[in-house]
């Protein structure tokens, strides 16, 4: 069986937990990640267990204190489809994990929709991520949907994407980071085809 492991990014992203939490507990040790050297980096590779963990944390977990963060952690990695972890500690507290494993697992579906749904090449808008088979950045959509556009008023404008596509950029975007200064859009300064009053279409 295929282990897929995940950047913080990625993580962060499906955890709903921001990535400088996920660092501080990388940290703190309250989950090890493997490391993976491509190059002259390494990379810090978390497990769907690690993931799962982190979910929990953005649930609640991380109001308790650290000594049972550190037993939930071990518990979840050493038995990955445990259901509820059972801390006896003090008084008993039972920590449901089954109800937010099913929910992680159907975010962890939606990112790899996500990754599968683009495409980089340096001769198409100089490598920005676009959606495959066509030439719009998935940031742009990101970006329009963070100030304000509409689902509805994205598809009118640019009727290439389907809902899901559109519905998936801020996720794509905050799992798969550009690397490097803050990226151009080179975009940004091209003429339209036409504009509508919820965005624009590229020029091909």
């Amino acid at each position: 069986m295929e282990t897929t492991e995940y950047t913080p990014a990625q993580a962060s992203a499906v955890a709903n937990l921001p990535l400088p939490a996920v660092h501080k507990l990388i940290e703190r040790r309250l989950i090890r990640p493997r490391r993976l050297r491509t190059g002259r980096s390494i990379q810090r590779m978390l497990s769907r267990e690690q993931v799962l963990y982190l979910r929990l944390e953005a649930e609640g977990v991380r109001l308790l204190p650290i000594a049972a963060r550190r037993t939930i952690a071990k518990k979840i990695e050493s038995s990955p489809e445990i259901d509820t972890v059972i801390l006896t500690e003090g008084s008993a507290l039972i920590i449901q994990v089954k109800s937010v494993r099913l929910e992680l697992d159907q975010d962890l579906k939606r990112l790899e929709r996500a990754e599968n749904m683009i495409s980089s090449d340096p001769e198409v808008m100089r490598g920005a991520p676009v959606y495959r088979g066509t030439r719009i950045p998935v940031d742009l959509i990101a970006d329009m949907l963070s100030q304000g556009a509409t689902t509805e008023g994205i598809l009118e404008g640019y009727p290439a994407l389907d809902r899901e596509k559109i519905e998936l950029a801020p996720l794509y975007v905050q799992a798969f980071p550009r690397r490097g200064r803050p990226a151009s859009r080179p975009w940004a300064k091209r003429k339209p085809i036409r504009v509508t009053r919820y965005g624009r279409v590229l020029a091909g």
